[in-house]
């Protein structure tokens, strides 16, 4: 870790960019198994916010991987990495009063309940999506065909079959996307923003 570092403040409060830019930054954390329905949901959240012209990026599991993340394997200890680079940024964007949505399986409950932390210190809302699907129905999609493989041998560590996924126990909000659409959600996650004095319209 360095040591020879200052944080530099800068000349922007919070309260002064959220009144500027009309609105609170927050981080809309989606968790959930593969092919659950999570980046479908974010990218339809994000095409909804931005419509309503509203102050919204995406931040998607697979994305990451390309850059941000791309020396990251898929072992525990990689998993957790990429979750607290992820967290930091998430932060850093709500920060900035955007609206951080974020699509990734994050299997562990210690490594949600980091990012999270991260938002509480800065004061920032931290919003938990349990996008919630049963197993037999997300290896019925299988869009990737990756349950496949992982039941085949082929992909080690894959979550849900030969890695452990722990469901949150208290999300904000609770999807089952088995039972609910793709407008319903996007609706369901909008309200409780609105609720909740993050948005308004």
């Amino acid at each position: 870790m360095a040591t020879n570092i200052t944080f530099h403040p800068g000349s922007v409060t919070n309260t002064e960019r959220m009144e500027l830019l009309k609105q609170k930054g927050v981080t809309i954390w989606f968790t959930g198994l593969s092919a659950s329905g999570k980046s479908t949901i974010a990218c339809a959240l994000e095409q909804h916010l931005l419509h309503l012209h509203k102050f919204a990026y995406r931040l998607d599991g697979d994305n990451i991987r390309f850059g941000l993340n791309k020396d990251l394997g898929f072992d525990e200890k990689s998993r957790n990495e990429n979750i607290r680079r992820i967290g930091e940024v998430s932060r850093l964007f709500a920060d900035s009063s955007c609206i951080a949505i974020t699509a990734f399986i994050s299997p562990y409950r210690a490594d949600r309940a980091v990012a999270r932390e991260l938002h509480d210190n800065a004061s920032l809302p931290f919003v938990e999506v349990f996008v919630d699907a049963p197993l037999h129905v997300v290896e019925l999609r299988d869009p990737k065909g990756l349950y496949k493989k992982a039941r085949a041998g082929e992909i080690k560590d894959f979550t849900g079959i030969s890695a452990p996924y722990e469901a949150p126990e208290s999300p904000e909000i609770h999807i089952k996307t088995d039972k609910t659409d793709v407008t319903d959600a996007v609706s369901i996650i909008t309200n409780f923003l609105i609720s909740k004095g993050y948005i308004s319209l």
